[in-house]
C-alpha cells in the first residue's frame, strides 16, 4: 500500500480557499482521539470529520454514533488507516494513536498527500523523527505536532521576553513534570478481545501477546509503545524548556538518574527521573515524577498535579505555567542586607516583578487555537507559519528520547554535534531507532 500511497503523493491536490471547510480523518478513537472529534466539531465552518480509523471495532462504532448524533451525519469508517489515506475525500489527518504509530502514520500520510495534525511525542524514537522531516519536506505537507502551548498566548509571550533578554543570558532551563498517578498492577496474557486488530495496533512494535495493561491508556509506560512520562506530558514542557533556551542543536552530554520506586507492577519505564543535558555554555534539567510531589513553580498546591518551567538568568529568573508567569528581575546591581538568614545573617538581592495570570485554561481551548493554525497553515501552504511544524516538535521528542536512552544505559553520554549520535557507545546508538517488523518499518527512503 505504500507503493500507491507514493503514487497518489504525485497527483495535484486542489487549494482551499478560506471558505471551503477542510476535510478531516482522524487515526485513533480513544481518549485524545475522541478530544479530536469535539475541537474539530468545534470548528464546524472551517472543518468536517469526514473519515475515522481505529484497529478496535467497537472505538469505531463508538465515534461514528458520537458523530452521527451531534452532526447528523456519519463520517467513513476505516480499520486500516492506509485505506484512508487514498481516499480523495479527506484532505487532513489527525494522529491520535499510541506513540510508536507516530511517525510511520504521518510518513504514509505524507506520501499520500494529506497534512497532517501528530499528536505529541512527534516521534517514538530519535531516527523516526528525522524521517517524518524528511517526508514532510518531500512531499510539502504541512505536518503540524501536538505541542499547543506553541499557540497560547501567555507563552508566547513569556518566551519573546526571554528571547529579547529580560533576565539577560540564561544558564539553566528547569522543566517540571510532575504527575500523580498510580500503580497499574499486573494483568495476565489472554486472548485478543473480538473486534480487536491486535497485530496493526503493535504495528512497529515486536508481537507479543495481549494483556489489558498493554493496551488502552497504559501503553505509555512499555518502551515498545510508550516513551514514559518525559515523552508523555513531559514532552510538552521539554519544548518550552528549548524554545527559551533557544537552542537548536544536540546537546554535549546527556545524563539521567531515577528508577521506579515503591510500584510493584508491569509497567517498565520510571515513575522518578531527573535528567540533564549540558550544552558548555548552559544547561536543561527536567523532573519528572508521578508519586507525590510539592510544586515548585507559580503558585502553591491546587492538586496532586504541577508542569511548567524556570528560566535562571544573569539578571533574573522567569517561571511559567498553564496559569500564567511571573518573571523576577534584579534592580541594577542592588544588593543589601534584608534580614537575619540563620546563625550567620545572610545577603539579599532585590528583584522587581513582572507577571502574567491567565485563568486556568480548559484543555479544549488550548488545542483549539493550535487547530486553527494547523487550518491556516493548510490553506497558504506555507510550512512556516505552523507554530508548531513538525521539526520543532521532533527536536522536543529527541531530547525526551536522549534522556530515556541514558537512563537505560545507566551512565553519561557525550554527543557528535554533527550527527546527532553518541561517542563511542554502540549500545546507546542502537536505541536512537528499532528493530521493526518488516510490514511496519519506518523507511529509510522516504
Amino acid at each position: 500500500m505504500q507503493t500507491a500511497a507514493a503514487a497518489i503523493a504525485t497527483a495535484r491536490y486542489p487549494i482551499l480557499g478560506a471558505n471551503d471547510r477542510i476535510q478531516v480523518g482522524i487515526v485513533g478513537l480513544g481518549g485524545r482521539g475522541t478530544d479530536h472529534i469535539n475541537f474539530y466539531s468545534s470548528l464546524d465552518g472551517e472543518s468536517r470529520i469526514a473519515a475515522v480509523c481505529d484497529v478496535n471495532q467497537a472505538a469505531r462504532e463508538r465515534a461514528v454514533a458520537k458523530i452521527q448524533k451531534e452532526k447528523s451525519f456519519a463520517p467513513k469508517e476505516f480499520s486500516d488507516m492506509r485505506a484512508m489515506f487514498e481516499s480523495k475525500e479527506v484532505d487532513a489527518v489527525s494522529i491520535t494513536t499510541p506513540n510508536h504509530w507516530h511517525a510511520l502514520a504521518t510518513i504514509w500520510a505524507c506520501q499520500a498527500g494529506k497534512d497532517v495534525y501528530c499528536e505529541k511525542p512527534a516521534c517514538h524514537n530519535v531516527y523516526e523523527g528525522r524521517q517524518m522531516i524528511a517526508a514532510a519536506r518531500k512531499y510539502k505537507r504541512m505536518v503540524q505536532i501536538g505541542s499547543q502551548s506553541r499557540s497560547i498566548a501567555h507563552r508566547q509571550q513569556a518566551m519573546k521576553l526571554l528571547n529579547d533578554g529580560a533576565i539577560g543570558q540564561i544558564y539553566h532551563a528547569r522543566g517540571l513534570c510532575f504527575r500523580r498517578r498510580f500503580s497499574i498492577g499486573h494483568t495476565p496474557d489472554e486472548p485478543v478481545p473480538a473486534g480487536l486488530d491486535w497485530d496493526l495496533f503493535l504495528g512497529p512494535a515486536q508481537m507479543k501477546p495481549y494483556s489489558k495493561n498493554k493496551f488502552a491508556y497504559n501503553w505509555h509506560w512499555f518502551w515498545d509503545t510508550g516513551n514514559g512520562d518525559i515523552g508523555n506530558q513531559g514532552v510538552h514542557e521539554m519544548d518550552i524548556a528549548l524554545w527559551g533556551l533557544g537552542r537548536t542543536g544536540w546537546p554535549v552530554s546527556v545524563s539521567s538518574t531515577g528508577g521506579k520506586y515503591v510500584w510493584q507492577d508491569d509497567q517498565e519505564t520510571p515513575n522518578t527521573n531527573s535528567a540533564t543535558f549540558d550544552f558548555g555554555d548552559a544547561y536543561l534539567s527536567f523532573d519528572t515524577r508521578n508519586l507525590p510531589t510539592p510544586p515548585e513553580g507559580l503558585f502553591g498546591m491546587k492538586g496532586p498535579n504541577y508542569t511548567g518551567n524556570i528560566f535562571f538568568g544573569s539578571l533574573g529568573f522567569l517561571i511559567v505555567d498553564s496559569t500564567g508567569f511571573e518573571l523576577y528581575k534584579s534592580l541594577a546591581g542592588t544588593v543589601t542586607r534584608e534580614q537575619s538568614l540563620g546563625a550567620g545573617g545572610g545577603r539579599l538581592e532585590k528583584f522587581e516583578k513582572t507577571m502574567e495570570k491567565k485563568a486556568e485554561e480548559q484543555q479544549a481551548w488550548q488545542t483549539q487555537p493550535h487547530v486553527k493554525n494547523f487550518f491556516e497553515a493548510i490553506r497558504s501552504r506555507d510550512h512556516r507559519k505552523l507554530n508548531a511544524e513538525v521539526a520543532i516538535g521532533v527536536r522536543a521528542a529527541s531530547y525526551c528520547h536522549l534522556g530515556n536512552i541514558a537512563y537505560r544505559v545507566g551512565r553519561t553520554l557525550r554527543m557528535a554535534q554533527s550527527t546527532g549520535r553518541f561517542v563511542g557507545d554502540d549500545e546507546a546508538n542502537s536505541m536512537l531507532t528499532r528493530d521493526y517488523r518488516e510490514a511496519y518499518a519506518v523507511p529509510s527512503q522516504v
